[in-house]
């Protein structure tokens, strides 16, 4: 999907005011991510071609080669339960395979199942893996963070 379609606007209220792990993001830091990423919307069908109202939105940071993290996947309430989530997500992760990056990472407080149906699984050593988080919203240590 061309990212001109994406409804910056839209996206930005359901993140900042919805989404456990971007509330209170400033649209400007929103504009930032989109530009840096690589994003997919699912819009209402209008019957012209044209894409409608926006109900879904998943991005992907990627190097463009090796490596891509999944995050800002929000779905509208009003569409959840009927599969929109795991198809974008499936749709997106595609896409970025096809361009041979293999490595596709992200992380979820409560949709396990969604995602593991795509192919995801836990860290195979999660060790490994560590962050440094500034953020002044910061869940505490053990806690779940990222994208749905």
């Amino acid at each position: 999907m061309d990212p001109a379609h994406l409804q910056v606007d839209r996206i930005h209220a359901w993140l900042s005011g919805d989404a456990y792990w971007a509330l209170g993001r400033p649209r400007e830091t929103f504009v930032r991510a989109l530009a840096g990423s690589r994003s997919m919307g699912v819009y209402r069908d209008r019957g012209d071609g044209m894409p409608g109202e926006q109900v879904a939105i998943a991005r992907a940071v990627t190097d463009g080669a090796t490596f891509a993290w999944v995050c800002d996947v929000y779905v509208a309430p009003e569409v959840r339960g009927i599969g929109v989530g795991g198809w974008l997500v499936g749709e997106l992760v595609k896409g970025l395979e096809a361009e041979g990056i293999l490595r596709v990472v992200l992380a979820t407080r409560d949709a396990h199942e969604v995602y593991a149906r795509l192919g995801f699984e836990p860290l195979a050593n999660p060790s490994t893996w560590m962050e440094r988080d500034r953020r002044p919203q910061r869940l505490p240590a053990g806690a779940a963070t990222a994208a749905r």
